[in-house]
């Protein structure tokens, strides 16, 4: 019986974890990181400040695991698609999808990184968010430099601009995209598609 009721303590603190950082996400994407204390993310979660101690040692603790979470399971599935093959261009349009797949599923932790990474990759601590963005551009860049090599993609173009516009395109959708109010990440995906392959200019 005791084991039973230490499991079931275990289960409850791992159920007040999760619900500390999806509410500590919610409130820095909304407010910042700066702006955001632990009394704020505590009385949001309806517990003490103090009590919050129990479950992370501080504010910084919260934020680091919402991001290494957010960042490895990014780099992870972003790694199984370059990894399941295909031309530059299908791979492409697969990172984008799930870019904006993530961006329905996880707008707080999105919203978090895009408001926070310049300040956040100078702090000792969060090195990781630098390392793996570098990891990111170098599978997404490898793609267009790729293509570009093969004849898909024009060779005329800056390959590490052209990144730089379809990132900050992509991830920028963040600031104003709401699911459920006309459009999806499916169509949002085939939107910007058809954008990026044929141009805004009528034929």
């Amino acid at each position: 019986m005791a084991t039973t009721r230490s499991g079931g303590r275990q289960e409850q603190s791992s159920e007040r974890r999760d619900q500390i950082i999806s509410i500590a996400a919610r409130l820095i994407a909304k407010r910042g990181y700066s702006a955001t204390t632990v009394r704020d993310i505590a009385d949001e979660a309806g517990i003490l400040s103090g009590s919050l101690y129990h479950h992370f040692s501080s504010k910084e603790a919260i934020l680091q695991e919402i991001l290494r979470s957010f960042m490895t399971g990014l780099l992870g599935r972003f790694e199984e698609i370059v990894a399941e093959g295909g031309s530059p261009r299908d791979i492409l349009d697969k990172l984008i999808a799930h870019a904006f797949a993530t961006i329905e599923s996880q707008p707080d932790a999105v919203g978090l990184y895009q408001n926070e990474l310049s300040f956040l990759a100078r702090q000792p601590g969060f090195e990781f968010l630098g390392e793996n963005s570098e990891r990111i551009e170098a599978l997404w860049l490898s793609q267009i430099t790729e293509g570009q090599k093969v004849g898909v993609f024009r060779d005329s173009i800056d390959a590490p601009i052209a990144y730089r516009f379809i990132r900050d395109a992509v991830w920028s959708t963040v600031a104003w995209y709401r699911p459920g109010r006309g459009h999806t990440a499916t169509s949002l995906t085939d939107n910007f598609l058809d954008l990026l392959h044929k141009g805004l200019l009528a034929d």
